[in-house]
């Protein structure tokens, strides 16, 4: 089972908007469909994608991680805790 914490929705929810108002994308369509494949890609490869242990001073968002790169210039990271195959994702953030 894979569940993401209240903030973490939020978060991708806000980004939706803050990626079509910072320009990032011309429509706003764009920008869900954006959204939509970290969602995605979190949904479909959390279970098998190689993770690693967070490093000591991010511990605070998680204690596991796995990142996706959505294209050249940004990575997505990804935090979670696993207890007997249930997921939370705890925290996202990028390298920007």
């Amino acid at each position: 089972m894979i569940n993401f914490q209240n903030g973490v929705l939020d978060y991708l929810d806000d980004l939706v908007f803050i990626l079509f108002k910072e320009e990032y994308f011309g429509f706003m369509q764009s920008s869900y469909d954006y959204v939509d494949k970290i969602i995605d890609f979190i949904n479909y490869n959390i279970t098998t994608f190689p993770s690693r242990k967070t490093p000591p001073e991010l511990k605070n968002f998680g204690s596991n991680y796995i990142f996706y790169k959505s294209n050249q210039r940004t990575t997505w990271y990804v935090f979670f805790e696993n207890k007997n195959n249930n997921f939370l994702i705890t925290n996202i953030i990028n390298s920007h």
